[in-house]
């Protein structure tokens, strides 16, 4: 059962935006059979209360940035003092409060991997309050956090959405433009801004935005997701799990764990684990069913610890408040910095 904060229509909307984070108003309008203006009320409705936003954030298929999960275990009374300055650093894109073998885990991009050693090394081993970490390199995004969907939409519906989508779908050979830094910052605070927008936020022509934009899209650097508040998102609960399976099994076990319709993330890292995937699921109890259903269709992956996230106070740059809704602040992930679009 959904929250009562959402009403049916509040989740066709929702699930259109999962697929097309950008669609136009009067698109969307016609694929779910309504009026433009009617979906811009919602929109700000839900944003406002914090129940969704859509966000950017330097990715793409990451492979011009370093990713990174770091379990930090803080010393005793020190957890909130940690988590405020890891909310306020832009590296540490998300920050989760979970339970067994680590306090913290964090979901850090870098815009290269001696950033990732300052990030590590130096700043978060200096960081009053932190007793330890361990860093798990990720070697490969099979599934990112923002290819989850709702179940709302009808199949011809979803798929309307999808070739919306194809519209901003990246292209071979563009390159980001040059002094794009304040657009991704003004896009990660609403990844819905239009060319129009980010002139009159920015102070730049409107026609030099206009193309801006277009190559900083076609360029493929930016993640655009929705994010839905996970408290009225019918699947309240989060769970990660870090395993490791012989790497002649890698391939199907990716495969398998892709059809959960649970699933989050799931990357490939380094370490003593070698695999590690989270699930949204729709409670407590529900973990044991996903748990027991991976044993007995992957007996060879070897689960070794799992972690329920109790609170995330930051996802993706925003901060959420206790409730897991947005507040309206937003700390822009720093990836983009190497490549001079500051």
């Amino acid at each position: 059962m959904h929250s009562v904060d959402l009403d049916e229509r509040d989740l066709e909307l929702l699930h259109g935006l999962q697929i097309a984070p950008r669609v136009g108003w009067a698109e969307a309008a016609r694929i779910l059979g309504t009026t433009p203006a009617t979906l811009a009320a919602r929109w700000r409705r839900l944003r406002s209360a914090g129940l969704a936003w859509v966000t950017a954030h330097p990715g793409g298929d990451y492979s011009r940035v370093v990713l990174a999960l770091i379990e930090v275990d803080c010393l005793p009374g020190a957890r909130a003092e940690v988590v405020r300055a890891l909310c306020l650093d832009p590296r540490a894109v998300t920050v989760e409060e979970s339970t067994r073998g680590r306090d913290l885990l964090l979901t850090v991009i870098t815009p290269d991997l001696a950033a990732l050693a300052t990030f590590t090394l130096d700043d978060l081993d200096r960081l009053p309050g932190v007793e330890r970490q361990r860093t798990h390199l990720v070697t490969a995004v099979h599934r990112d956090g923002g290819a989850w969907r709702l179940n709302a939409l009808s199949r011809p519906q979803q798929q309307a959405f999808a070739a919306a989508a194809a519209a901003t779908r990246p292209i071979p050979g563009v390159t980001p433009p040059p002094n794009a830094g304040p657009l991704i910052e003004a896009l990660a605070h609403d990844g819905r801004r239009t060319a129009a927008d980010l002139a009159a936020l920015t102070g730049r022509n409107p026609a030099t935005v206009r193309r801006q934009l277009g190559r900083l899209l076609a360029s493929g650097l930016l993640s655009f997701r929705c994010e839905i508040a996970q408290p009225v998102s019918g699947s309240p609960i989060s769970c990660t799990w870090m395993g490791r399976v012989a790497a002649a099994e890698h391939e199907r076990t990716v495969a398998a764990i892709a059809t959960l319709p649970e699933l989050k993330m799931c990357v490939s890292t380094t370490g003593d684990t070698n695999i590690a995937f989270t699930v949204w699921a729709r409670s407590v109890s529900d973990l044991l069913r996903l748990e027991r259903l991976i044993g007995e269709r992957l007996p060879w992956l070897r689960l070794h610890e799992s972690g329920v996230n109790l609170r995330t106070p930051k996802r993706m740059g925003w901060l959420l408040n206790a409730a897991g809704h947005a507040t309206g602040e937003v700390v822009p992930p720093a990836g983009h910095f190497s490549l001079g679009a500051g």
